[in-house]
């Protein structure tokens, strides 16, 4: 049996400096910052976080997470979220790990492994839970294999089998399932989601996507809100600021230029836009990131 502190001694030994640091075993990511970090725009794809030491925040839309050792964080769907952490010191930074779902090899655990129970109706798309010991051995287990690389193409995938086995059976199973099948509400709302993903700077709309999910409108907005906490306006407005806030902050874009990259016709209308969901007009919210940025 272990612990966190097992987990993030682990993480700790094959994430040497900050950063989000890609593994040799498929899937992984590890996760390391030695400082609380401002709230910047992330996309999370489909896959479970969980944290080894420290704390972070994600927002998705108004609704805060807040995940630390003892939970994890599981994402269905590819949702656009501000994310920070929220404790983290070079004594004790924070660590934690990403694990990709694989829908596929979900699929076929689900059909093997059939629920004794009726699952809910409408999963949400980011749902945060308290990791059972055995999805935890796993995971340290998993990360420990990074320790032995010969042994990684024959044991990681049984490895990884068993974590999504442990998520499978426990209070969240229900949502992987509804990952796992193709014709669940959770599912198709997906399918619009990367539709939209792939389309958010265009003018095509919106009403589309339900077409893509193959529900009738009402249906779609109903669904995709509950599992988003957003309508699909919101959602793709979200994905348009995101986009700006990285191109001033990463390019040194101006705002005028950010905000006609992301798809918006009117000045005045992407400022209001930001304005809102960032709490400052573009620019002078750009010139503040940069200073704290300069100043850490």
């Amino acid at each position: 049996m272990h612990d966190a502190t097992a987990l993030a001694d682990a993480i700790a030994r094959h994430a040497p400096h900050d950063g989000m640091l890609p593994t040799a075993i498929p899937g992984l990511t590890l996760i390391r910052t030695s400082a609380p970090t401002l709230p910047m725009p992330v996309v999370y794809e489909p896959s479970v976080c969980l944290v080894a030491q420290g704390r972070k925040r994600a927002l998705l839309g108004t609704t805060a997470f807040d995940y630390m050792p003892g939970t994890h964080l599981l994402a269905s769907v590819g949702l656009p979220i501000v994310g920070s952490v929220t404790e983290a010191s070079p004594q004790r930074p924070y660590l934690s790990l990403q694990l990709e779902i694989d829908v596929h090899e979900l699929g076929e655990l689900a059909l093997r492994h059939v629920p004794t129970a009726e699952a809910p109706a409408a999963p949400t798309g980011l749902t945060l839970g308290t990791t059972p010991r055995e999805l935890l051995d796993a995971s340290v287990r998993l990360v420990s294999l990074l320790d032995a690389p010969d042994d990684i193409d024959a044991l990681a995938p049984l490895t990884v089998r068993e974590m999504l086995y442990r998520l499978l059976s426990g209070p969240e199973g229900h949502i992987l399932r509804h990952m796992a099948r193709a014709d669940s509400r959770l599912s198709q709302v997906a399918r619009a989601i990367v539709w939209i993903r792939q389309r958010y700077r265009e003018a095509c709309r919106i009403e589309e996507a339900a077409d893509v999910a193959a529900m009738s409108r009402s249906s779609f907005h109903q669904h995709f809100r509950a599992i988003t906490r957003m309508s699909p306006i919101e959602f793709r407005t979200q994905l348009r600021l995101q986009e700006a806030r990285r191109l001033m902050l990463a390019e040194a874009m101006d705002a005028a230029s950010a905000g006609f990259a992301v798809g918006y016709g009117s000045p005045s209308q992407f400022s209001r836009d930001y304005a809102r969901v960032f709490g400052s007009p573009p620019a002078r919210d750009a010139q503040r990131l940069r200073l704290e940025f300069s100043s850490a």
